[in-house]
C-alpha cells in the first residue's frame, strides 16, 4: 500500500507539471501588443576596411549614412566629424539593427531638440549625487550642433549568450573597432587640414551602444588591459544582462560574468598602496553606465538581470525600464526594443543632449551627463511615485525662478515654472470661482481662476491634494499657493510670496481622445495625460490653492466643447487604500473577487497586493456601476439607458492605474477597462528584499462615479511567469534531486540492499515530512542563516519558502518525466534486441541481406583497432571522451560518456529480461531460446509486459545482508546504477548543448579550443562516470592505520554535492552543480587510483561484498 500511494503520488506530480508546462506554453504564445511605431529608414552601409596585418578577419566594421542618395565611400570617410557612436549587437544580432537609431539621431540633428514641455522632470537622487549640482548650469540648445556618426561591428551573428570564450572574442573584437575609429577620425583630420584649415578637434572617447549581450561585451571591452585610456565614457545598453547569463548553464560562462563584474567593482574604488595611502582616482571615475530594460514582455531578458546594483556606483550609472521613461511608457520584446520609434527617438535626443555645444564633444563632467541621462529618460512620475505612496512628502516647495537664456541663445533651465512668453494677464481671467466642496472640476477653457481654502477644504484629515487633467501646464493651466494675507509677516509684496506649482505636474501617458462628432457638440470625457500630488509638507504655510484655466474663444456662440477636463480633490490617502491579501488573490483563481467603489471616493485608490503582481499578475476589471444620475430626476428607465450608454461617459474621465515595483519601476495603464495587470519584479528570490514582495496599483477615478470592480489570477500568465523568474532554480534543484536519487542507490548498496530504481529513489525523496524536511526544508532554514551573516537582504520568509518549496516538487516532476522516458526507451530497445536476437539465425538463413550484414561485421570485427577497443572499452570510451572535451568541446566528451552508460544499460537490461524470460517461457509471448543467456534457477518476482514491473519494488529488496543474488537480479542493479549516472550526466550535457549549438555555428571560422575551466571540469565528470561504473565503486577502503577514516561512502558525497547543487539553484547560478559533479570524479579517481597502488600489499582493496551467480 505505501508503494502504490507513492506511484500515485508521483503520478499526480507528473500530470501536475506537464500541466503547468503546457499553460505556460500558452502563455508564451499569445501575441502581445506592444503599441510600438515602426521606424523607417534609408540605409547604407560602408565597410571600414583595415591594412593591418594584425586585424581580425573574422569579424568586420561598417559606418552607416542615412540617405537614399549614392555616395563616395571614401570621400564621405574623409568628411568624418561628429562624435561617434559604436552600436554592439547582441547574441546571434546583425550590425544592421543600428539602423533605427542612426536614422533617428540624423533626423534628430536636422530637425532639432524635442519641444520643451513644462512637466515635472526627473532629477538626480541624494544617491546619485543629486545635491552636489547646481542644475542652474544645464543648458540644452536649441539647435544640435554636432552629429552621431554610427558605427557597427558586424560579429556575424555568433551566439554570444551561450558561450563565454565567444563573448571574450567579441570584447577583443571591439577593443580593436574602438581604437580603429579613433585613428581613422585621425586620418581625417589630418586630410581635411592638408592646406587648410579645419575646425573642431579630434574625438577622445567613443560611445557604446550595445544590444542584449552587446552591452555586456562593451562593459567587457571597456575593462580590457589593450584599450587606451579614457577611450571609453558612455555606455549604453538595451535589454543588457548585467547581473548574469540570461541561460547561466556553461561554467565558463558564468566565471566569465563573475569576473568582468567584479573587476567593475573594483574599478570604481579609489586606488591605495599598500599601507593604504591614496595613490589615483577609480580607474573607471570616468565611465557612465545607464541600461535600459524591456519591462515584462522581454521574456529573455528580465529587469532583474539589466539591473546595475552592486556593478556601478549610484553615482556612475542607474537603470531605467521602459515602461517608465519620458514619452514611452511601453513594454517591449527583447528585439523590439531596438525599432520602437517612442524608445528610439528618444534615446538619440539623448545622445545628442550629451554633446557640448562649444566643444562638440560630450560632457566630460560625469555628474552631468548622468543628470542629462535622468532628465532625458527618465519621466517625472516614476521618480516621484515612491515619495507620494510614502506621505508625507520630504520635498518641500521652494519659490521657482523664471528661465533665463544664456549668451548663446539657449534656455537655462533652473527652477522651473512658467516663461514671461506664454503667461495670460489676470485681465483675462473673466471671473474668480470659490469652491466649497473638496472636489473641483473643470469640464472646459473657461478663463476662470478658482480658489480652494487650503484650511477649509483639508481639514479633517483631508490634507494631501490630488489633481488630474489632460490640460497643458502654462499654456493651458496654472497653479499656485497664496499664503494668507492678515497672519504673513514677510516685507515681501503678496505677489513675491505666492508660489507656482505648475511645475509640479507629471505627466502620464494617455490614451486615445474621444472625437468630436461636430463643433461645439459635448463628447466623451477625454483621458488625463498628468497628476499633480501636494502633500501637507508643499502646502504648509499656504491659504490658498489656486488653478487659473485658461480662455479659449466659444465656437458660433455655443460653449466650448467638452474635450478638456480636470479633476482635484483635498483627500485622505488612509480612505482609499484597500490590502489585498496571497489568499484573496489565490481565491480569485476560481471565482473573481468584487470590490464596491461608491460616489463620492478618494480620486486616489491604492491598492497594496502582498504577492507580487510579477509572480502572480491579476485581470483587473473596472466598470462604471452610476454616475450620480439617480438623482437627477429622470424615470428609471431613461436614467439606467443613459448610465450604459452615454451620460456616465459624458461625466466621467477614463481611469488611470499606476503599478509600482521596486525593481523594475512605474507601469501605467490608461483607459483602464480590463487589463492584465503584470510587473517585471523577481520575488521570493535568496537576496531579495521584501519590497519586491509587495506590488502598489494607485488607481486614478473619477469621485463623481461608482466603479464594480473585480480582480482575478491570470493562470496562464502565472504559470509563464513562473517558469520564466525560477527556470535557473529549477535546473539547480532538478541536478540536486538527481544527486540525492545516487545517494539513495549509494546507501541501499551499502547496506546490502536491492539498490532501487531512479523513480523509487525520487518518490523517497518526497516522503512527508522525514526526508522532505532533510532535504528540500533545513538548506532553506541555513540559506536564512547565511543570509543573517552575510551582507545581503534577508527575503521575506513566507514567499521565499513557498516558492522554493515548489520550485524543488516541480523539479522532482521534471526529473520523474525524464526517468519514465528513458524507462520507456530502454524497455523498448531491450525487447526488440532481444526480438531480433532470438530470430537472427533465421532470418541469415531467409534474407540475403541479413547474411552480407553478418559478413560486414565479421570483418569489421577482425580489424586489429575494432579487437583492441573491444578489448579495453573502458579505456577507449575514457581516452575519446577526454580528447574531443579538451580539443574539440566537452559536450561532445560528454556524448561519448552518455554512449557508454546507454550501451551498459541496454546490455544489462536485455540480460535481465533474457533471463526472466527463460524462467517464464511457458508464460510469454515470445520465443527466448538464446543460447548466450543462462537463465536462473530460482524467481522472485514475476514479469507481465508491463514496464512497471521490470523494475523492483520495495518489498523485492534482500534485507538479509548474506542473501545471494540470482544473475537477473545483478544485471539489475547494475542497470538501476548506470542509469542513475545516466541521467546525472545527460543533465550535465544538456547545460552544455546551447554552447554546442554556437560552436557547431562557428565552424570553418577559425574556431579555437575550448575554455581550459569547461574541460577540466568535463574531465572530472568523465572520471565520475568511468570510476563509479560498478555500483561496487559507491564506497571505498582507505589501507592507512594514520586515518581515522577508513572507508570512504559515496552517499554522504552525493549528499553534500546535492545541497551544493541546491545552493546554486537559490544563488541562481545553477552552473556551479557542475563544480560539484567534477569534484566527485576526481575524488572517485583519485581514491581508486590509491586503492590500485596498495592492492598488491594488502588483501582486499575494496570493502566489497560477494554476489553469487547460480547459474
Amino acid at each position: 500500500m505505501p508503494v502504490f500511494k507513492a506511484k500515485i503520488r508521483v503520478a499526480l506530480l507528473i500530470i501536475l507539471v506537464i500541466g503547468i508546462c503546457l499553460v505556460a506554453l500558452y502563455g508564451f504564445l499569445k501575441p502581445i501588443s506592444n503599441g510600438c511605431i515602426m521606424t523607417y529608414m534609408y540605409p547604407t552601409y560602408i565597410p571600414i576596411s583595415s591594412s593591418e596585418s594584425i586585424a581580425p578577419v573574422k569579424y568586420g566594421l561598417y559606418l552607416y549614412h542615412e540617405g537614399w542618395k549614392k555616395i563616395d565611400f571614401k570621400e564621405h570617410i574623409k568628411k568624418l566629424s561628429g562624435v561617434p557612436v559604436l552600436f554592439i549587437p547582441g547574441n546571434g544580432g546583425s550590425y544592421k539593427q543600428v539602423r533605427s537609431l542612426a536614422a533617428e539621431s540624423d533626423r534628430a540633428y536636422q530637425n532639432g531638440p524635442l519641444e520643451q514641455s513644462f512637466y515635472q522632470e526627473a532629477s538626480l537622487s541624494f544617491e546619485e549625487g543629486g545635491a552636489r549640482m547646481n542644475f542652474s548650469e544645464f543648458h540644452f540648445p536649441n539647435q544640435y550642433t554636432t552629429r552621431l556618426d554610427w558605427f557597427a561591428v558586424d560579429l556575424e551573428g555568433e551566439h554570444s549568450a551561450m558561450d563565454g570564450g565567444i563573448l571574450e572574442e567579441h570584447a577583443e573584437y571591439v577593443v580593436y573597432a574602438i581604437h580603429k575609429i579613433l585613428d581613422r577620425y585621425k586620418e581625417s583630420y589630418d586630410a581635411r587640414t592638408r592646406g587648410a584649415a579645419a575646425s573642431g578637434s579630434l574625438p577622445k572617447s567613443v560611445i557604446l551602444v550595445g544590444h542584449s549581450m552587446g552591452g555586456f561585451v562593451a562593459r567587457a571591452a571597456v575593462i580590457h588591459p589593450r584599450l587606451r585610456k579614457s577611450a571609453v565614457e558612455i555606455i549604453l545598453t538595451l535589454s543588457t544582462p548585467h547581473q548574469s547569463p540570461p541561460l547561466a548553464l556553461q561554467p565558463s560562462l558564468g566565471y566569465y560574468f563573475q569576473r568582468v563584474n567584479q573587476e567593475w567593482r573594483e574599478g570604481y574604488k579609489v586606488q591605495t598602496s599598500n599601507t593604504g595611502r591614496y595613490v589615483s582616482d577609480p580607474l573607471l571615475s570616468h565611465v557612465v553606465v545607464v541600461s535600459i530594460s524591456g519591462a515584462y514582455n522581454d521574456y529573455q531578458v528580465r529587469s532583474k538581470l539589466t539591473s546595475l546594483d552592486n556593478i556601478v556606483p549610484p553615482t556612475h550609472g542607474f537603470m531605467v525600464s521602459s515602461t517608465s521613461m519620458r514619452n514611452v511608457w511601453l513594454s517591449m520584446e527583447h528585439q523590439v526594443i531596438l525599432w520602437c520609434n517612442q524608445l528610439v527617438i528618444q534615446v538619440s535626443h539623448t545622445l545628442l543632449s550629451l554633446i557640448d555645444s562649444k566643444t562638440g564633444h560630450p560632457f566630460p563632467d560625469t555628474q552631468k551627463r548622468l543628470a542629462i541621462f535622468s532628465r532625458m529618460l527618465r519621466s517625472g512620475i516614476s521618480h516621484n511615485f515612491k515619495r507620494m505612496m510614502q506621505l508625507p512628502s520630504k520635498d518641500s516647495i521652494s519659490t521657482p525662478v523664471y528661465s533665463t537664456k544664456d549668451s548663446t541663445g539657449s534656455q537655462v533651465l533652473g527652477s522651473a515654472t512658467c516663461p514671461p512668453s506664454i503667461q495670460w494677464s489676470d485681465d483675462s481671467l473673466e471671473r474668480d470661482l470659490y469652491i466649497q466642496t473638496n472636489v473641483v472640476t473643470v469640464l472646459a477653457l473657461d478663463g476662470r481662476r478658482r480658489w480652494l481654502d487650503i484650511q477649509k477644504l483639508g481639514s479633517n484629515g483631508r490634507s494631501h491634494f490630488v489633481f488630474v487633467t489632460n490640460l497643458e501646464p502654462c499654456s493651458g493651466i496654472r497653479l499656485h499657493l497664496w499664503p494668507e494675507k492678515d497672519k504673513s509677516t514677510s516685507t515681501l509684496p503678496l505677489s513675491g510670496r505666492v508660489v507656482e506649482v505648475t511645475s509640479k505636474m507629471m505627466r502620464i501617458p494617455s490614451g486615445p481622445v474621444p472625437r468630436q462628432m461636430e463643433p461645439g457638440s459635448q463628447t466623451e470625457q477625454p483621458p488625463p495625460s498628468s497628476v499633480l500630488w501636494l502633500g501637507p509638507e508643499d502646502m504648509r504655510g499656504f491659504r490658498f490653492l489656486t488653478m487659473s484655466v485658461a480662455p479659449r474663444p466659444t465656437i458660433s456662440g455655443r460653449p466650448p466643447p467638452a474635450a478638456s477636463m480636470a479633476v482635484g480633490q483635498f483627500l485622505n490617502p488612509e480612505e482609499g487604500k484597500l490590502e489585498i491579501s496571497p489568499w484573496l488573490m489565490l481565491q480569485s483563481t476560481f471565482s473573481q473577487k468584487e470590490m464596491m467603489l461608491e460616489e463620492a471616493h478618494p480620486l486616489a485608490v491604492q491598492l497594496s497586493f502582498s504577492a507580487s503582481l510579477g509572480l502572480l499578475p491579476v485581470t483587473l476589471y473596472l466598470k462604471t456601476a452610476s454616475c450620480g444620475i439617480d438623482n437627477s430626476g429622470l424615470l428609471e428607465e431613461e436614467a439606467g439607458d443613459l448610465e450604459s450608454s452615454r451620460l456616465c461617459k459624458l461625466r466621467c474621465f477614463p481611469p488611470v492605474a499606476l503599478v509600482y515595483d521596486d525593481t523594475c519601476g512605474l507601469h501605467i495603464y490608461p483607459n483602464l477597462n480590463a487589463e492584465t495587470i503584470l510587473v517585471d519584479s523577481s520575488p521570493a528570490h535568496w537576496g531579495s528584499t521584501g519590497h519586491s514582495e509587495r506590488t502598489i496599483v494607485l488607481l486614478l477615478v473619477d469621485p463623481h462615479c461608482s466603479y464594480k470592480s473585480c480582480i482575478a489570477i491570470s493562470i496562464s500568465a502565472a504559470a509563464s511567469r513562473f517558469i520564466l523568474l525560477y527556470n535557473p532554480q529549477i535546473v539547480g534543484f532538478s541536478i540536486t534531486i538527481v544527486f540525492f536519487a545516487l545517494m539513495r542507490q549509494a546507501y541501499a548498496w551499502d547496506l546490502d540492499l536491492r539498490i532501487p530504481s531512479m523513480l523509487t529513489a525520487v518518490e523517497s525523496n518526497l516522503t512527508v515530512p522525514s526526508h522532505l524536511f532533510f532535504l528540500a526544508i533545513l538548506p532553506i532554514f541555513f540559506s536564512l542563516f547565511l543570509s543573517l551573516v552575510m551582507p545581503q537582504p534577508i527575503p521575506p520568509f513566507a514567499s521565499f519558502i513557498s516558492i522554493t518549496l515548489i520550485c524543488y516538487v516541480f523539479a522532482n516532476g521534471l526529473i520523474a518525466i525524464l526517468i519514465l522516458v528513458s524507462h520507456l526507451l530502454f524497455f523498448v530497445a531491450a525487447v526488440s534486441h532481444i526480438f531480433i536476437k532470438t530470430r537472427w539465425r533465421r532470418w541469415e538463413q531467409t534474407f540475403i541481406f541479413v547474411q552480407w550484414f553478418t559478413n560486414l561485421s565479421s570483418i569489421i570485427s577482425s580489424f586489429k583497432l575494432v579487437r583492441i577497443l573491444r578489448g579495453k572499452p573502458v579505456l577507449a570510451t575514457t581516452l575519446a571522451a577526454i580528447i574531443l572535451a579538451c580539443l574539440v568541446h566537452p559536450a561532445l566528451g560528454l556524448i561519448i560518456l552518455l554512449f557508454s552508460h546507454a550501451v551498459c544499460c541496454h546490455n544489462a537490461l536485455c540480460s535481465f529480461l533474457t533471463a526472466l524470460c527463460r524462467s517464464h517461457a511457458q508464460n510469454e509471448s515470445y520465443d527466448c531460446k538464446s543460447e548466450d543467456y543462462d537463465g536462473p534457477d530460482q524467481v522472485k518476482f514475476k514479469f507481465d509486459s508491463s514496464l512497471n514491473r521490470t523494475f523492483h519494488s520495495g518489498d523485492d529488496c534482500s534485507n538479509s545482508p548474506d542473501s545471494s543474488k540470482s544473475f537477473g537480479d545483478t544485471q539489475l542493479d547494475l542497470f538501476h546504477h548506470r542509469h542513475g549516472l545516466l541521467i546525472l550526466h545527460f543533465v550535465a550535457a544538456t547545460m552544455f548543448a546551447p554552447s554546442l549549438a554556437a560552436w557547431l555555428q562557428r565552424l570553418g571560422m577559425g574556431e579555437s579550443f575550448p575554455w581550459l575551466l569547461d574541460s577540466v571540469l568535463c574531465i572530472g565528470i568523465i572520471l565520475h562516470g568511468i570510476c563509479n561504473s560498478k555500483p561496487e565503486f559507491n564506497s571505498f577502503f582507505l589501507p592507512l592505520t594514520v586515518v581515522p577514516i577508513r572507508k570512504v561512502r559515496l552517499y554522504f558525497i552525493y549528499l553534500l554535492a546535492g545541497y551544493w547543487s541546491y545552493f546554486s539553484g537559490l544563488a541562481l547560478a545553477p552552473y556551479r552543480a557542475i563544480y560539484a559533479m567534477s569534484a566527485i570524479g576526481g575524488i572517485s579517481f583519485a581514491l581508486q587510483m590509491f586503492q590500485r597502488s596498495y592492492r598488491g600489499k594488502k588483501d582486499t582493496a575494496y570493502d566489497s561484498r560477494k554476489h553469487s551467480h547460480r547459474h
